[in-house]
């Protein structure tokens, strides 16, 4: 269903059916592995359909194949009728396998070319370029750019759209030439996609895409040119897979600039816009990037002359500073200073209408289940939080810890939990979009979007709102609930009435969030890596394996390429939506996670590569469509980064201890609110710190906690005093 709807309507006159079933021709292999036409040497193949004799099969089954053969033999007449010509070559590998070569001649090519108005030279382009003031820095970007004498400049052209009857105006030197790869099996499979296969009474079904559904056919892809390693023997072969790998999808190439144009040519605009969009983003990533990096090594080098870490790390203030107990029954009172490491880390911060109306409505009712289903997952990840922090409160009080000794300083119960709390949340959150995937597909199929256009951004739209949802709900509770409404040790807020409410880690909820954050982002880039990089490497080699043949035996360009793995029906949809999680990830935290830039610019310069890779080498070539621009997702990139302004600023002024230092700085420590002469963070522990009397604990606490007469906490409240 997705592949055949289209984002235009097109106006053409449908061909005339077949009167009679003519079968296609067969043809034996000629020997030729690089060859890209058919036996005669002279027609072009333009796409590949892959079936199974069904005379070879199962003799159970032979009522369904039969119906499979006379589906097969109607839509091949068809497009022999449609004026395709069609040549079917028996595969040297399996015997059952028979490989249909389809080739478009000159006269349906122009035809078609003016049905999809594809833009064509017109003319060379004679003006003169404007001299841009960056050639001066030529002499150090040549290095960067791919090899010249591999990959030249293409000619400019001004360009039209193909029109049938005006042939002559167009820049036509050679007619086999003159429509290029891409363009021909866009073409092509313009017209799989509409030739019928079948018509009973009124009801007329056609396209390639059912068949492919229906076991008809095995696979229809448009050929690679060449092997992605070596060149081909046949003579005025472009090689331009070859070249794509050697300039840029292989590693020692990762230094260059993206060939867009022949990526355009190659695979068509749709991939091209992808990769020169990624291009663009990873280069704005950069600045941020350096300015993340330069904060993280400040604070780092600053950590040791802090003020504030200086009074919590020494032993005569923050060693004599009792604090309150952060649970009812087993948590004990613990010293200041046993945050010390986390007081550095802190430092670090700075159809009809009726119809359609239900089947949106049950859309959008199982999106906000889903959504829900997510939110209830947060609820239970807190009820693991308080849980277990209660648990790691009495051990890690408790017990001596010697075998955590090099890490020791940094293991608190908070820090416990939050990490243990990270690693399930990131398992839920990879197990939620597995399952949601398959949802999101089947509810956009059964809303049956018009065009392709509206199935793209339907499905845009439900994955987006799930995914933020998913990947983002545990880090806004964190910076803006976590610890908020907790109470104080004579009354505390209770969760569910049975948990006393989550209380941030003494280093505050940043150091937390930051953990999120980091775990999250570097969990979800090796899942994707592995996902696109060793999934497809694996599977193809154990094709290879599974489909041996003797060196005597030589497989052809279209058998090589089926052995690839198929293309996803969504295209780059994943491509896309991995970036812009991405993209929330670098920018709505941010104030939480400095190095967030830095991560993602790393994996960006490996998710070009990697994605080039994997497209070059180890999958099908692609059909090649048209796009104007990244769709949907601009405004999603729109409106994330305006939410991103506002939770900086939020997590700035609420979730961070910036603004009450500053005030304390400029205010509190120097007359008539302190003693210093200086502006100075001195004594900026005490005045964030309360005093709570023990005498205050409720008949239920034990009596252990009531071996002090008073503790400290970080809060105002009105029951409390200053110390």
């Amino acid at each position: 269903m997705y592949n055949i709807m289209e984002s235009e309507v097109y106006e053409f006159s449908a061909a005339d059916l077949p009167d009679k079933i003519c079968f296609c021709p067969q043809a034996e292999f000629n020997g030729k592995p690089d060859s890209l036409f058919f036996n005669d040497g002279v027609r072009r193949i333009d796409f590949i359909l892959v079936y199974e004799d069904e005379d070879k099969k199962e003799f159970e089954k032979r009522h369904t194949f039969q119906r499979h053969k006379r589906r097969r033999e109607y839509f091949e007449a068809s497009l022999m009728k449609m004026g395709m010509e069609l040549e079917a070559t028996k595969s040297v590998v399996d015997e059952k396998l028979l490989f249909v070569k389809v080739h478009m001649p000159w006269d349906v090519l122009c035809t078609y070319a003016e049905v999809l108005h594809i833009k064509v030279p017109l003319q060379p382009n004679d003006l003169t370029s404007h001299y841009s003031p960056w050639r001066i820095f030529s002499c150090i970007t040549k290095h960067f750019q791919p090899n010249e004498e591999l990959i030249g400049k293409e000619s400019d052209f001004f360009t039209a759209p193909f029109e049938k009857e005006r042939q002559g105006y167009f820049h036509i030197k050679d007619k086999d030439l003159f429509f290029t790869p891409s363009m021909r099996s866009k073409m092509a499979f313009y017209i799989l996609t509409r030739a019928p296969y079948e018509i009973r009474g009124n009801v007329k079904k056609f396209g390639i895409t059912k068949l492919l559904n229906s076991g008809v056919y095995k696979a229809a892809y448009p050929l690679h040119d060449c092997r992605f390693n070596v060149k081909s023997k046949e003579p005025d072969c472009p090689n331009e897979r070859y070249l794509l790998y050697n300039e840029w999808a292989h590693p020692k190439s990762f230094y260059k600039m993206q060939p867009l144009d022949l990526i355009r040519k190659y695979y068509g605009e749709k991939i091209g816009i992808y990769f020169a969009w990624l291009g663009f983003y990873t280069t704005m990533l950069a600045l941020a990037a350096v300015v993340g990096l330069a904060c993280f090594i400040y604070g780092y080098k600053t950590q040791e002359t802090s003020t504030w870490s200086k009074e919590v790390c020494d032993p005569e203030i923050g060693g004599q500073i009792v604090m309150c107990p952060q649970c009812d029954h087993f948590c004990q009172y613990w010293r200041l200073n046993s945050t010390c490491e986390a007081s550095k880390v802190k430092e670090k911060i700075p159809y009809t209408t009726c119809g359609r109306c239900v089947r949106v409505s049950i859309g959008i009712g199982t999106v906000l289940f889903w959504i829900m289903l997510i939110l209830a997952s947060v609820v239970a990840i807190t009820v693991y939080r308080l849980a277990v922090f209660f648990a790691f409160s009495t051990s890690l009080r408790t017990q001596g810890l010697k075998e955590l000794e090099p890490i020791k300083e940094y293991v608190t119960p908070q820090m416990a939990t939050s990490v243990t709390a990270s690693l399930i949340n990131f398992i839920a959150i990879m197990i939620l979009n597995t399952v949601y995937e398959r949802v999101a597909i089947w509810i956009t199929d059964f809303e049956l979007p018009r065009t392709k256009t509206d199935y793209e951004n339907s499905l845009t739209l439900k994955m987006f709102l799930f995914q933020f949802v998913n990947y983002y709900s545990s880090c806004f509770y964190i910076a803006f609930a976590k610890g908020k409404a907790v109470g104080y040790p004579g009354k505390p807020v209770y969760l569910v009435g049975a948990y006393r409410n989550e209380e941030c880690d003494p280093g505050g909820c940043m150091i937390e969030l930051t953990t999120q954050l980091s775990i999250i982002m570097s969990g979800k880039a090796i899942w994707n890596n592995i996902q696109e990089v060793l999934l497809p490497w694996v599977k193809n080699l154990i094709s290879r394996h599974c489909t041996r043949v003797t060196s005597e035996n030589t497989i052809p360009r279209w058998e090589q390429d089926y052995r690839l793995q198929p293309v996803s029906k969504l295209g780059l949809f994943y491509e896309y939506l991995e970036m812009v999680i991405q993209f929330g990830f670098v920018t709505l935290f941010v104030a939480s996670f400095p190095l967030a830039p830095v991560l993602a610019l790393v994996n960006n310069l490996f998710e070009i590569r990697v994605d080039a890779w994997k497209m070059v080498t180890q999958f099908r070539r692609i059909v090649p469509e048209k796009a104007q621009d990244i769709g949907a997702w601009q405004p999603i990139l729109q409106g994330v980064a305006i939410l991103a302004v506002a939770t900086n600023a939020m997590i700035t002024a609420f979730t961070s201890d910036m603004i009450p230092r500053l005030v304390y700085y400029w205010s509190f420590s120097v007359y008539p609110y302190g003693s210093n002469t200086d502006h100075t963070m001195k004594g900026y522990i005490n005045s964030s710190l309360s005093v709570f009397s023990t005498s205050d604990f409720s008949n239920k606490i034990s009596l252990t906690l009531k071996m002090f007469s008073y503790c400290l906490l970080y809060q105002v409240h009105p029951v409390l005093h200053d110390p």
